[in-house]
């Protein structure tokens, strides 16, 4: 600072002598010496900024350039060095308003509290931009992946706005930083709620990450805001979810704790995707299997081995047991539903779009005045939604297609067209 002193003076008097050689009458010299002092000093500021970002940021920027560590890039990207700078200027200022307002102590206070507030915020610019920097670099760490990063930086720059808004204050004040803080201590109640949505975000993060319940990319349905798609942010206080029709839901951070949502998350690095979908059978048309349609089913490629197999365990069981088939509800028999069911579990054990080796099930469920549901139960290999539903439709198009062959009917609530026929 002793050098900007030594460089304010000449200029000072230089300013005074030019005056005075103009002839400038004493009453308005003293204003004029005023301004020409703000332009110079306005002037210097915007040579001491061009110097800081043109030529030393320059110099920075080539070196960082050579050097084969990836951190000072990121500093470089995140604007960090051309925050810093203005540093610069206001350092320029508090040494040259001293010496050039000498005599005149209620100006060199107002120069210096000006030129502290523009320090401080350069220097708030500057950690944010570190922060920012830190965030990138940090994510790229494998432990920090499934962390919310972008949580703890907000943080971050919330602490730096609120001590740097202090500190500000306090050179407007003319007070002590722990003066203000010990009133903002007495305020805690206000400014617990005027926080508190920050500060639930908060403790929302960090139970989101500690317990690995979402993170970026995870596709979550929260019915209570209307979301269903993938997450695409995760901030302090607002996540942001893409919707499949491609509009943005954002939901509180702490709702993910608070509230139930459900997460893909286990579908998709499971082994399959599941499909669970029943077909309801007209209960009048399942029956017993006589003859005629035993030998018609054992055509069925599918099922030939297994009616085999299945009437040679019933006749066994009927002649250990000395059933009389004089009435076919004697003894056990072969029903056309049972058929339909294995043929539906053979079909589905051919089908390579399936996942033999999670939960492989086709079952009867309770019946309803609806009919008889059939509901399969298995997972598909491939998860991606359109392909998923694809392999969903083929199955049940031919389901669909065949349950006639087993003189079954699917259940359908009359339509306009059937009562027509009544009436015909």
């Amino acid at each position: 600072m002793a050098q900007l002193d030594s460089l304010g003076n000449p200029i000072l008097e230089f300013i005074e002598n030019s005056l005075h050689y103009l002839g400038v009458v004493p009453l308005y010299s003293e204003y004029l010496k005023f301004i020409v002092i703000l332009v110079v000093l306005t002037f210097l500021c915007f040579v001491a900024d061009f110097v800081a970002k043109k030529i030393l940021l320059g110099l920075v920027s080539k070196l960082v350039k050579k050097t084969k560590t990836d951190w000072d890039d990121v500093l470089i990207e995140k604007k960090f060095f051309s925050k810093l700078a203005h540093i610069v200027p206001a350092l320029v200022l508090e040494g040259l308003i001293p010496s050039f307002f000498k005599g005149h102590q209620g100006w060199i206070d107002f120069g210096l509290k000006v030129s502290h507030l523009y320090l401080v915020v350069g220097i708030i610019a500057a950690l944010v931009s570190l922060a920012n920097a830190a965030q990138v670099l940090v994510s790229r760490h494998p432990f920090a992946k499934n962390k919310p990063m972008e949580s703890y930086t907000q943080l971050v720059r919330i602490i730096i706005y609120i001590i740097g808004g202090i500190y500000l204050v306090s050179i407007l004040l003319d007070r002590s930083p722990l003066g203000i803080f010990s009133a903002l201590g007495a305020m805690s109640v206000v400014l617990m709620l005027v926080f508190k949505d920050t500060i639930l975000g908060f403790v929302g993060s960090i139970q989101l990450a500690a317990n690995n319940m979402i993170r970026v990319g995870d596709w979550v349905e929260f019915p209570k805001y209307g979301a269903d798609g993938d997450v695409v942010e995760i901030k302090l206080q607002t996540i942001k979810i893409m919707n499949w029709d491609k509009t943005i839901s954002t939901v509180p951070t702490y709702s993910f704790v608070s509230d139930a949502f459900k997460n893909w998350r286990g579908m998709e690095e499971s082994g399959g995707r599941r499909i669970k979908r029943s077909i309801k059978i007209d209960m009048n048309t399942v029956k017993l299997c006589d003859e005629e349609m035993l030998n018609r089913f054992k055509k069925i490629e599918y099922i030939s081995e297994y009616l085999e197999k299945k009437k040679m365990e019933v006749d066994t069981f009927n002649t250990d047991h000395n059933v009389s088939r004089e009435s076919s509800v004697n003894g056990r028999a072969i029903s056309n539903m049972g058929t339909f069911r294995a043929y539906v579990h053979a079909y589905l054990s051919h089908n390579q779009s399936l996942n033999k080796d999670m939960t492989f099930l086709v079952r009867q469920l309770q019946p309803t005045d609806k009919g008889l549901p059939l509901e399969i139960y298995v997972f598909s290999k491939e998860k991606r939604w359109a392909y998923y539903e694809d392999i969903q439709a083929d199955i049940f198009d031919h389901i669909l297609s065949v349950v006639k062959e087993f003189d079954l009917q699917v259940f359908q609530s009359p339509s306009g067209s059937d009562f027509s026929k009544l009436m015909k």
